[in-house]
């Protein structure tokens, strides 16, 4: 026979059963808004049946309910679909935030960008060529050729801050990387110990996967499960994560041009190579070595500078072979370039002429008498020709002025529109993405308060059970032989 006491047994069981469950309920609305966090679910089970005989007959007779386990509610399938998509979004968000912010300093089409600076510069030239003696369209001409040295200036120098925003952005992402490296780590550590000893730590599972995804949005991640509950984690081939041990990645920069080493991309002294993420899209942007037209800000710097400088030497040339008021009045046979400097950085009009508007050089000697008269303004006409019309020879083409510079501008364009329709449909995905993994995971307050009034009843229902078996113990215990009082 089963024991007097069994029914109390049992209505507490039930009690502890349905408390536990409605914590569980109430930890869940509690963290409904928190971060990272997954639903949990109090995972019920009849605990084990007694056997009991009753005369000739033998049975099992159930000892009430138990709670088996804790159970998170996670598809491991679509964290790792969504890790998959974050290093897209990651690599395309920085790609697409560089490029655009390219556009800007160039700022075209505009009346302020570079090709408006230029326009201008070879309409002074062809005013100048209508009217040479005039101080007024010589005036123009000088300040017009300013106007592109600043422009040039302006530009490359805004290039240059970007590029030094980049490596701040790219150092600190490094630092972010290992530190998020370091707490997984940590938690690999807590959560090892715990489930060494039969604990499900479901609230660290949470902080460690939050952890991770915030991790596969910077680089590319491959989480791989090890022994107790731990995860080890693999970045461009190398081994971030190893249990308790959190690896370092470290780079370096090369130390004549300033960029990125890609044979110094490590994970504990092992070279490794980014495929995807945030990181390589910064990386991308700022520059690697040898890197060519991936390298964003040091091609574009590149093609800035190869136009400024072709642009320079064919307007020298011309101007050297020109004569200038100087050369017509005061019989000087001395000649200059329009423009100083070496690069589209420290470009300037040369100093002679700042001086004094006599020594641009506007005329060509006559081919019959060989002499230049201060009335003739074909070197001017040359000079705007070079500006307009005219082909010449950049690094890697031949092309007029204007069509360099709207290669430029225009592949700028479609890199940035690709780059940010990538970003949108890698965005999308993730959203849709996350929507089903929250449809899993998040909490339905709807759901947790249906959930509350069925345990809370069960809890009453249970609490009287305990009552009636108390009724029933009083009963036996104060009633009995005492029939007749």
């Amino acid at each position: 026979m089963a024991s007097s006491f069994h029914g109390l047994e049992v209505g507490k069981r039930a009690l502890f059963a349905q408390q536990t469950a409605l914590s569980t309920t109430g930890h869940n609305i509690s963290n409904a808004n928190s971060a990272g966090y997954t639903r949990q679910r109090a995972e019920m089970r009849a605990s084990s049946a007694m056997s009991v005989s009753a005369g000739i007959y033998s049975f099992q007779l159930g000892t009430g309910v138990e709670i088996s386990k804790l159970e998170r509610m996670r598809e491991d399938y679509l964290d790792v679909q969504i890790r998959s998509e974050n290093k897209n979004l990651g690599y395309w968000e920085a790609k697409s935030d560089s490029l655009s912010k390219i556009e800007e300093i160039l700022n075209e089409p505009s009346d302020e960008g570079l090709a408006y600076i230029m326009n201008e510069f070879w309409k002074g030239w062809q005013e100048l060529a209508k009217d040479p003696d005039s101080a007024a369209a010589r005036a123009v001409v000088r300040q017009r050729g300013v106007a592109v040295t600043e422009s040039f200036k302006s530009i490359m120098d805004s290039l240059d801050q970007m590029q030094t925003d980049l490596k701040h952005v790219v150092d600190t992402k490094k630092g972010e990387v290992n530190s998020i490296a370091t707490q997984i780590a940590n938690l690999n550590d807590q959560i090892g110990r715990l489930v060494a000893n039969n604990y499900d730590p479901n609230d660290l599972y949470d902080q460690r996967d939050l952890l991770v995804d915030q991790l596969s949005k910077i680089v590319d991640v491959k989480v791989t499960n090890s022994t107790h509950g731990k995860i080890d984690i693999a970045v461009g081939g190398g081994m971030l994560v190893e249990g308790n041990n959190a690896n370092k990645l470290e780079f370096n920069y090369d130390s004549t041009t300033g960029l990125i080493d890609p044979e110094s991309i490590t994970i504990a002294d092992e070279k490794i190579k980014l495929v995807s993420g945030e990181l390589l899209g910064r990386f991308e942007s700022y520059g690697f070595v040898g890197g060519g037209s991936e390298s964003t800000i040091p091609y574009i710097k590149g093609k800035m500078n190869d136009f400024a400088m072709t642009v320079v030497k064919a307007v020298n040339e011309a101007h050297r072979n020109g004569e200038s008021l100087d050369n017509i009045k005061n019989g000087s046979t001395d000649k200059f370039d329009f423009f100083t400097g070496t690069s589209a950085q420290d470009l300037a009009v040369n100093d002679k002429i700042m001086d004094s508007l006599d020594f641009i050089s506007a005329a060509h000697k006559d081919p019959k008498t060989g002499i230049a008269s201060s009335g003739n303004g074909d070197n001017a006409k040359v000079i705007a020709d070079i500006l307009l019309t005219k082909n010449l020879s950049f690094s890697d083409s031949t092309s007029t002025v204007n069509d360099f510079y709207r290669n430029i501008i225009g592949q700028l364009g479609i890199d940035s529109q690709e780059a940010a329709r990538m970003r949108a449909n890698s965005q999308g995905i993730v959203e849709q993405v996350e929507n089903r993994r929250q449809s899993i995971s998040g909490v339905s307050l709807d759901e947790e308060m249906t959930n509350m009034i069925k345990f809370q009843q069960a809890y009453n229902a249970a609490a009287r059970v305990v009552s009636v078996m108390d009724e029933c113990l009083d009963k036996v215990i104060n009633g009995m032989g005492r029939v007749g009082l």
